[in-house]
């Protein structure tokens, strides 16, 4: 499980299946996402369940600290170790929890997975260009838009452009930075430590050396 200030990504329960049928059902919000589709129950707890055995997804389920209920899910697909790129989708279920910076949390997270455990460089994502409130979260933790698709979906009656939209991995994250930092310190305090040691051993041996070449030898008795 990760663990954030205001949240927690970790793996779905039985009990969350409810609440992931009626997001998958919402009309209103596919209305952000794409054409509606009706999902049954039967087909979101396969997925739920096979979550683990599919190699090129990871799927989290995002709840607020200390809380047991599901208040969204954050998916990232299309893994490809030989590219090292993946995709992220993202949804805050209710609208009560949104614009609370919950997903904004919870993308920070997941990129800093992406980095740090599954090695990507590159996740990328799609948005609607009109969902104005998306892409300023996107942008807070980094994404970039990297191209537009016009009139790429048909939604409620109408063409929608969709962006396309990209964060890479930096040469070193500030925090690869600091521990890099860190063991260099160290590295460099051990160094001295040994030096010091050396040194004044050193001097002791050299101030000992004339007191013992002047010390009488003694003679054997005859």
């Amino acid at each position: 499980m990760l663990l954030g200030a205001k949240i927690t990504l970790g793996p779905f329960v039985s009990e969350d299946y409810g609440a992931m049928y009626c997001w998958a059902n919402d009309i209103a919000a596919a209305r952000l996402d794409g054409p509606f589709r009706p999902v049954n129950l039967v087909d979101v707890v396969r997925q739920l369940e096979n979550a683990g055995k599919d190699p090129s997804r990871v799927m989290f389920a995002i709840r607020k600290r200390n809380e047991p209920a599901i208040i969204g899910y954050l998916y990232i697909q299309n893994i490809s170790s030989v590219h090292r790129s993946g995709e992220i989708i993202i949804r805050i279920g209710e609208e009560r929890n949104r614009g609370q910076g919950y997903a904004k949390e919870a993308l920070r997270m997941a990129l800093d997975y992406c980095w740090r455990h599954l090695n990507l460089n590159r996740v990328g994502l799609t948005v609607f260009r009109d969902n104005q409130r998306a892409i300023r979260a996107y942008k807070a933790v980094g994404f970039r838009a990297e191209g537009r698709l016009r009139k790429f979906l048909f939604i409620d009656g109408a063409w929608v452009d969709v962006l396309l939209m990209a964060a890479f991995r930096l040469l070193r994250t500030k925090r690869e930075q600091n521990e890099k930092n860190l063991r260099i310190l160290s590295l460099r305090a051990n160094s001295r430590a040994h030096s010091e040691v050396s040194v004044t051993g050193s001097a002791e041996f050299s101030n000992l050396a004339p007191a013992a070449r002047q010390a009488p030898v003694a003679k054997e008795a005859p």
